[in-house]
């Protein structure tokens, strides 16, 4: 070997190296927290989870604004630069709304498998958590299970290899609390067009019927949202069990949808219905439905009370 080759391949101590203790190359390893401007910092690529400005989310601006975050959020570099939230959205949201410029953060290097089941998982320890964000979480992180093999706690290395073999959505079912059947029923939502999906957040229709309906197509399932909202009705279980039925028979179309969903169910109960344009004249323009509802209410109460009085005279 050539003598530059030699030297070329011996590696020197540095100075710091050689004053330097254990303990502090230890350190040096070492997570640490730091305070990272929020403008460095972007959302998780088709982030499941809404993070909306609504009252839950003032009140953590309010507490950050007075004590500050006191959970860090977790961020991974990305390889143009600044940092990708994994864990921490609404926290980041809180601050914004704080007007905080920074935030504090651990700074991890991950995966996009390893970060994709760390965003779900901590995420479902929420409280409340809509249909639609569940649908997504799991499939989100189904998908990186299956992509990243036997390893399913990424945060604490191997797993027993005796797991190996399990199926992936075992896993996913196991680690939320729920059956494998109940995963996959939530999965079926994401198939759902985005209009009737919002109907299931807001418990305008059902979860069972909202599944059976995931599986009609892209066309029937907006033939179906038309049909819902010119005729103010949603589908029972077992009109949508039929209407199922009928999309894998090719036997579905607008007017089987209309025929469906007109038909008086069993158990539903003779509605009182009142022509709006025989009532709007009576309201203000910017009364909402829910306002005229409860005035309605309202002066039905004070003419029956008015009656009771009148009649114990």
């Amino acid at each position: 070997m050539a003598k530059n080759s030699v030297r070329d391949s011996i590696k020197l101590t540095s100075v710091d190296d050689l004053f330097s203790t254990e303990e502090s190359r230890v350190d040096s390893q070492r997570e640490k927290v730091l305070d990272i401007s929020l403008s460095e910092i972007c959302d998780f690529p088709n982030h499941p989870f809404k993070v909306k400005a609504d009252e839950a989310m003032l009140e953590m601006a309010d507490s950050v604004k007075q004590y500050g975050v006191l959970v860090p959020g977790l961020v991974r570099p990305k390889a143009d630069g600044g940092y990708e939230m994994v864990a921490g959205h609404r926290r980041k949201k809180a601050s914004e709304l704080a007007g905080c410029d920074t935030m504090p953060c651990i700074i991890r290097n991950l995966g996009d498998d390893e970060a994709t089941i760390i965003m779900v998982d901590s995420n479902l320890q929420r409280e409340s958590i809509l249909p639609s964000e569940k649908a997504f979480a799991y499939k989100m992180k189904l998908e990186a299970i299956k992509r990243q093999g036997s390893r399913t706690d990424l945060t604490s290395g191997r797993i027993d290899p005796r797991l190996d073999n399990r199926r992936s959505n075992e896993i996913v079912a196991e680690n939320a609390g729920e059956s494998v059947k109940q995963v996959q029923r939530y999965i079926r939502l994401t198939e759902l067009i985005p209009s009737i999906l919002d109907m299931v957040d807001e418990k305008q229709i059902a979860f069972n019927p909202a599944v059976e309906i995931s599986y009609l197509t892209e066309k029937e399932q907006q033939d179906l949202y038309n049909t819902m909202q010119s005729e103010d009705c949603t589908p029972s279980l077992s009109q949508a069990q039929r209407m199922k039925k009928l999309s894998q028979d090719g036997r579905l179309n607008v007017d089987v949808i209309f025929s469906i969903l007109t038909e008086e169910k069993p158990n539903q109960k003779e509605k009182f219905n009142i022509q709006k344009e025989r009532i709007d004249r009576f309201f203000p323009k910017n009364f909402s439905e829910k306002q005229k509802e409860d005035l309605i209410v309202q002066l039905l109460e004070s003419w029956y009370k008015k009656r009771q009085r009148e009649q114990e005279r």
